[in-house]
């Protein structure tokens, strides 16, 4: 049997109020992958002032974390954001779906006073499957 990740949003349930889907199921056989949370420090291990630098940055981090182990959009999941700033939703967005389109796993975003280092601003976690 060729099962795949499927993503749904219930008809029971409100619509979501942002770009994620309700519901991501794996199947039982997936390989589960999970990265620690990425953040906007590039390679020289500098970590911008700005925030959307930073932004910028995690998501380049993540594609290279994806990519690692041969990992890509479709094998999201879930994704934990965390955030000491305001989003600019309209500039996530933007690069969000530079690397991932339109298919949006389930999704938690929560905002914190501080991260593991005093510069961060935006950390991403992602859990991903591999049918």
């Amino acid at each position: 049997m060729n099962e795949k990740i499927t993503r749904k949003n219930p008809e029971s349930l409100p619509k979501p109020v942002g770009n994620y889907t309700h519901i991501t199921k794996i199947p039982k056989d997936a390989e589960l992958f999970v990265t620690s949370g990425q953040i906007g420090v590039d390679m020289d291990g500098n970590v911008p002032y700005d925030f959307n630098e930073q932004v910028t940055n995690t998501f380049i981090n993540i594609k290279k974390v994806l990519e690692s182990e041969e990992l890509n959009q479709d094998n999201i999941i879930k994704v934990n954001i965390w955030a000491t700033e305001e989003i600019d939703w309209e500039y996530f967005y933007s690069k969000w779906d530079e690397l991932f389109g339109s298919e949006y796993p389930a999704m938690t975003i929560a905002y914190i006073t501080k991260l593991g280092l005093p510069e961060l601003k935006i950390e991403i976690e992602l859990w991903c499957a591999k049918v």
